[in-house]
């Protein structure tokens, strides 16, 4: 009952905290509005508030933003699984949304930065060095492929990882997980991310392009974070079996 008290607690929590910054984005100018001038120009100024803070400090943004949406996607999958919606596994979601905090957010602000050339970019530095220098229609499928060869796999793989090092799994256990998954994972991915990626790299501003992959995650890292789960409970099951079964030949 404690549990399901701080879960609601929680989630009508955040919501509300939610609701309050998009409901409230113009209060300073309240004075003489009406309603529907306060509906009217909120959507308008969320959008110019939240690229305000994209220009003040972009990686700290999107790694909020990508935070935020790993944690919803266990909370999704969590209750995909059949979970009552307040009961859900806290510190599984935590773990989630930690990765997209620490991980996600920073390494796709830094990759997507570095599949472009933009204006500001200086060649003698690293970081800004282009994998793609090409604007071309062509070049849209070649980083979409590239997207989902090279970085998905990789990120793929940095999740598995650091989920199952937060889950204080062995290294043997992790590296046999990522092993029989890798692959699924990677090809599962192919359903989803080219049709997603054409829209990434053809039409959105590669400024917006997280917030935008971001929003498509949410079917991602649902899907991700059912699959983990799904093969740590299985390996748990199994331990638990063998376990019983060798006390019951004793």
């Amino acid at each position: 009952m404690l549990d399901l008290g701080i879960n609601a607690a929680i989630v009508l929590g955040a919501i509300t905290f939610a609701l309050t910054k998009v409901l409230t984005v113009d209060q300073d100018y309240w004075h003489g509005w009406t309603i529907f001038e306060i509906l009217r120009y909120m959507p308008q100024h969320n959008w110019s508030a939240y690229e305000e803070a994209l220009k003040a400090n972009p990686l700290l943004v999107k790694m909020m933003i990508s935070g935020i949406v790993y944690s919803l996607g266990d909370w999704i999958a969590q209750c995909y699984e059949g979970k009552p919606i307040f009961e859900f596994d806290r510190a599984r979601m935590f773990r989630s949304g930690l990765i997209g905090f620490t991980l996600q957010g920073s390494l796709s602000h830094y990759y997507y930065n570095f599949c472009e050339v933009t204006d500001t970019m200086n060649a003698s530095t690293f970081l800004h060095q282009s994998v793609f220098p090409y604007k071309d229609w062509w070049a849209v499928p070649v980083k979409a492929a590239f997207d989902q060869t090279v970085w998905s796999g990789l990120w793929n793989t940095i999740y598995f990882v650091a989920l199952g090092f937060l889950r204080w799994e062995s290294p043997s256990t992790i590296f046999r997980e990522l092993k029989s998954t890798f692959f699924p994972m990677l090809t599962a991915g192919w359903k989803l991310w080219p049709f997603a990626h054409i829209i990434t790299y053809g039409v959105v501003p590669i400024e917006h392009r997280l917030l935008w992959v971001d929003c498509v995650e949410l079917i991602w890292v649902t899907i991700l974070s059912t699959y983990s789960n799904e093969k740590s409970e299985a390996r748990t099951l199994d331990d638990s079996s063998t376990t019983d079964t060798r006390d019951n030949s004793r």
